[in-house]
């Protein structure tokens, strides 16, 4: 099968509940390297039930459907598919034990062209089960490597987000853990991609990848380390992943200044791959 772009814009997505507890809280922030250091009390914050906080990008994996793209109805080659892009607004800080219910849509379809792919974009709203209070919204890019050429639209596409010129005002550095992709997956995202050598391999790597949101949420890690004393004032996010992160690389987050927050790249020092690109963070305390 090809990519039908009305079958994937009319996709039916099942409106989840998902409850979650300080467990699940801990996990998450495990995943994305904190406790690293485990005497470094503003970490433990996030990794200890006394007092807990959650960590803010969180979020990101609430709610998520699953590899719903490995279904042959929506004609993805789903073994090549890599995620494109991230965003995260933050509308209220999450609770360490709640239930939330997730509406996701696919919002657009464009045709790179043979031999260059084809883009999905989609979205989902999270909110808190009980009163319909928003938490989070995300959007996602799908970049679907072996799918182009269907003959659908091919545009419109966003600029490519860049990071300011000059050197950086900040660096970061935060080692990965060799098992960091099979501990983020626990957290809800469960492809084989990031756990299995031999899908790995058919995909084209050499060995499994970390996930996007994970890498992701080790960038947010530097940013909450670097600009925030590991305070969760994070209102925002978003980025272009430009290259796989193995695990158990250094993640260099190189920082700049903004009026609202940060802009931010990520480099695993091991390759000298640029992973992130055309980061941006949004600071500042979150509503409760």
């Amino acid at each position: 099968m090809t990519i039908d772009p009305d079958t994937l814009l009319g996709w039916e997505f099942p409106v989840l509940e998902q409850a979650y507890d300080e467990r699940d809280a801990i996990l998450y922030a495990l995943g994305v390297g904190l406790g690293t250091d485990p005497t470094d009390e503003r970490q433990l914050r996030y990794l200890y039930e006394d007092g807990l906080r959650v960590f803010p990008t969180m979020g990101l994996v609430l709610g998520h459907p699953g590899p719903w793209y490995r279904d042959p109805r929506a004609g993805v080659d789903w073994v090549r598919v890599v995620h494109g892009e991230q965003e995260l607004t933050v509308h209220a800080p999450l609770l360490p034990r709640d239930r939330i219910r997730c509406h996701t849509r696919v919002t657009g379809v464009v045709d790179k062209g043979p031999d260059r792919g084809a883009l999905v974009f989609w979205q989902r709203e999270v909110s808190r089960a009980g009163t319909g209070e928003p938490l989070c919204t995300l959007a996602s890019t799908l970049v679907c490597r072996a799918d182009g050429g269907f003959g659908g639209p091919a545009g419109p596409v966003r600029p490519r987000p860049t990071v300011p010129d000059g050197p950086a005002a900040q660096t970061c550095d935060l080692v990965t853990s060799p098992r960091a992709g099979l501990i983020y997956r626990l957290s809800g995202d469960l492809n084989p991609l990031h756990a299995d050598p031999a899908v790995a391999r058919a995909a084209g790597f050499d060995r499994p990848i970390l996930h996007g949101l994970g890498t992701l949420g080790v960038a947010a890690h530097a940013v909450l380390r670097a600009c925030l004393d590991y305070e969760p004032e994070l209102r925002g996010l978003s980025a272009r992943f430009s290259a796989p992160m193995f695990p158990g690389e250094t993640v260099r987050t190189e920082l700049w200044p903004l009026d609202d927050g940060v802009a931010f790249r990520c480099t695993s020092l091991e390759r000298g791959a640029v992973v992130i690109d055309g980061g941006r963070a949004e600071l500042g305390k979150v509503p409760a």
